[in-house]
């Protein structure tokens, strides 16, 4: 256990998520990241700013500790003002407080509506940007009907498993199935809310505009589209995605997104306003017109990526099918070296990761989502420093 662990800076931002069944649906493979905005769309690219510091080819991770462990289907992870953790199980439908002090996990309670089933149930979390003064926790979420996203009320002073109020939804509509619904939600720097979605293996989505399915999205806290957006009255960001998995952004506020592909290719992508990243019509580095490369691309077999972070220079992104946690060292928009593995099937699936500020990282085992094989002890979080 981890004893006297204290989480600085963590604020409400976090790419928590969900991933497909190890290249499920479509095809047998997966994929990887994007970029964010003030008042008007998330930046553009652009190439590595002025002050950038170009991390080194080659880093390193150290496993320090585990801060929780027995955990059901762990998912969206959100850190609290306090240094703890808030935990969703997928397929419970559940949110449990996770003491990092003493690994204690304590229930705070079930989000109604939540219809597991396949890689649906309840996804990622979000604390709002005012978390201090309105204590709403954001959940991505399957139902019967869809996938949508809510809010609710966060009271840690009532008594256990009862702490949540009821959800108001803020978005609903975005298209479920049995694989490829998405599910990572980030606030960005610009305080508006990200969503990543699946095209639910209608590959068909992916490329309709007027369709929730297989895009990013940005929104108002309330769920509204923002001023900036690519179209006024749309909360569509960026579109052409096959299952985004992962959010994060760098320093100079550019969204990365980690998205699965399917025989060939998973990807990370740098994400820019009204861009179109290709699927179903272009996997990996096509080169097509009028359609975004991937920054970098795996093997289906060594990602089927999940959660993404941005920590020391580079994007750590979380494989499930792969079984490891890669490092993408990058100057401005730019890979410095080739992607790097750590952990390779030391903890078995890898779901989602958590910047904890520095070289300090959170990362989530997936060995219970029904791909995984569990041991004693599954699922955990581990607490990481890297370079």
């Amino acid at each position: 256990m981890l004893a006297a662990f204290a989480l600085a800076g963590c604020g409400a931002l976090l790419a928590a998520g969900c991933s497909p069944p190890d290249g499920a649906g479509a095809g047998p493979g997966d994929a990887p990241p994007g970029t964010t905005a003030g008042s008007a769309p998330p930046g553009a690219s652009g190439g590595p700013s002025a002050s950038a510091s170009v991390p080194p080819p080659k880093g390193g991770v150290t496993v320090t500790g585990v801060a929780a462990q027995g955990l059901e289907s762990p998912w969206g992870v959100a850190p609290l003002p306090d240094g703890n953790l808030l935990v969703a199980s997928r397929d419970k439908g559940t949110i449990s407080r996770v003491d990092v002090g003493t690994g204690a996990v304590t229930p705070v309670g079930k989000v109604p509506g939540v219809a597991p089933g396949g890689e649906g149930g309840l996804l990622g979390l979000a604390l709002s940007p005012a978390f201090a003064s309105d204590l709403m926790v954001y959940v991505y979420f399957t139902t019967e009907s869809d996938n949508r996203i809510a809010r609710l009320r966060y009271d840690e002073k009532r008594p256990a498993g009862d702490q949540l109020g009821a959800p108001d939804t803020v978005f609903r509509g975005i298209p479920k199935g049995l694989i490829h619904n998405g599910g990572r939600i980030a606030f960005g720097p610009d305080k508006m809310l990200y969503a990543g979605t699946g095209e639910t293996g209608e590959t068909g989505l992916a490329q309709d505009k007027k369709s929730l399915g297989g895009k990013i999205l940005r929104m108002t806290p309330d769920g509204e589209p923002v001023h900036g957006n690519p179209e006024a009255d749309s909360v569509v960001y960026s579109y052409g995605h096959r299952n985004v998995q992962g959010l994060a952004w760098d320093k100079d506020k550019r969204l990365w997104a980690a998205e699965f592909g399917q025989n060939t290719w998973d990807e990370l992508n740098l994400i820019e306003p009204g861009a179109n990243y290709g699927w179903p019509e272009a996997e990996g580095k096509a080169g097509k017109p009028g359609m975004r490369d991937p920054v970098a691309v795996w093997k289906t077999d060594e990602a089927s990526p999940s959660g993404i972070a941005w920590a020391q220079g580079s994007v750590w992104m979380a494989g499930l099918r792969g079984q490891r946690l890669w490092r993408i060292p990058l100057a401005g928009t730019e890979p410095v070296a080739e992607p790097e593995a750590f952990l390779a099937g030391e903890y078995g699936r890898l779901r989602t990761v958590v910047p904890l500020g520095g070289d300090r990282l959170l990362l989530v085992t997936s060995e219970t989502d029904g791909r995984g094989s569990p041991e004693a002890g599954d699922d955990r979080i581990l607490t990481l420093t890297v370079r």
